[in-house]
């Protein structure tokens, strides 16, 4: 198995990286939120400066942000820094849209621009449409070695839960990013990207799965309701508590889940009061109930990260979870990307990690 770090693109990253690499860590993994956290390409930008084996990927960079042929010559600059070791995951947007009150891009969106992307990376001339305007384009200079570099292949993941976005796995991707949800068997995923591989003409084998997760080692006297790991999981529990909320609530609800009426109930409760506390007006509640996202808990919201949301995590101590990961492994995970919420847990989950699971899985 593959071990990566989830990072919240702060743009000092690449020292945490950096120290990701020495502990053993195969991929650091860089999120794409423009209004949340720094720009995803110049933080990948200077990790890939301050590197030399790690591979480096977005989870997941969200095609509205930015036009296919501004991604395919942003991903193919970072691999003309670490060549060879870029990964572009894509997927069809959770906070780079509903931090702006937008739902989802569709699934035919994500299809056409990941065939778009694809073609760039590969030299080809792909058509690009604005409005009702069609036009072939091409990266014009990829021949030029001191822009951009599209000689060392560049795998494109695609994110995808539901069975029309998996279908798009199977059509177009080198390889899959799932959030597992509640899942512990992927068996009825890996047959629809079989099946839509098929059809269109590609081998059936099973992708390359990078399953997001998050988590932390609890260390001695630790339990999953002490102050550190509340800390450091808290945070990435709340996007699904967000994403509750969205799905009732929210102006971008269409994430393809049944929303659990008591929590997003609860959660709208919670946020009006705090709502209430910034001043911030009715129609911008979206705005209030994502800050915070993956970074830190909100005063309050950690009445959210309930202990058993916690249980479900990648946290526990180190024989535990390597109890946890040989499970994902036999459903097929391939990799096992660990969010963390800023500098100080991704130092501690390094450290601890690196000791206590990828050492150990090793000499197993």
């Amino acid at each position: 198995m593959d071990y990566g770090i989830g990072i919240p693109s702060y743009i000092d990253a690449w020292r945490e990286v950096q120290a990701a690499e020495e502990a053993g860590f195969t991929h650091a993994w860089f999120y794409d939120s423009q209004l949340i956290y720094s720009d995803v390409y110049a933080t990948m930008a200077l990790a890939a400066q301050n590197t030399s084996r790690i591979k480096l990927g977005t989870l997941v960079a969200i095609p509205t942000n930015r036009i296919a042929p501004v991604t395919a010559s942003a991903i193919a600059t970072i691999n003309k820094l670490a060549p060879g070791r870029v990964i572009l995951a894509m997927g069809t947007g959770y906070t780079g849209r509903n931090t702006m009150g937008l739902p989802q891009m569709t699934v035919k969106s994500l299809r056409e621009y990941t065939q778009q992307v694809k073609g760039l990376l590969a030299g080809e001339d792909v058509l690009f449409r604005e409005g009702d305007k069609e036009r072939w384009i091409r990266l014009v200079h990829a021949d030029q070695e001191e822009f951009i570099n599209i000689k060392d292949p560049i795998p494109v993941f695609v994110a995808a839960n539901g069975p029309r976005a998996l279908g798009v796995v199977g059509e177009l991707a080198d390889g899959w990013v799932t959030t597992l949800r509640a899942r512990s068997d992927l068996g009825e995923n890996y047959t629809s990207i079989k099946h839509a591989a098929a059809q269109a003409g590609r081998g059936t084998a099973k992708p390359y799965t990078v399953a997001l997760s998050y988590g932390c080692v609890l260390r001695k006297g630790e339990s999953l309701t002490s102050e550190r790991v509340m800390a450091r999981v808290g945070p990435s529990i709340m996007p699904g508590v967000h994403a509750q909320w969205e799905a009732s609530y929210g102006p971008g609800a269409n994430l393809g889940m049944q929303p659990d009426t008591e929590v997003a109930d609860a959660y709208e409760a919670y946020l009006e009061e705090y709502a209430a506390t910034q001043g911030t007006p009715s129609d911008r509640l979206y705005l209030d109930a994502h800050r915070g996202h993956m970074v830190f808990l909100k005063p309050g919201e950690e009445q959210f990260a309930t202990t058993e949301l916690m249980a479900r995590s990648l946290t526990g101590t180190g024989p535990e979870l390597i109890e946890k990961l040989d499970r994902m492994e036999a459903t097929g995970v391939d990799n096992v990307a660990i969010s963390v919420t800023d500098a100080e847990g991704a130092r501690d989950l390094i450290q601890d990690f690196g000791r206590e699971v990828i050492e150990k899985r090793a000499k197993s």
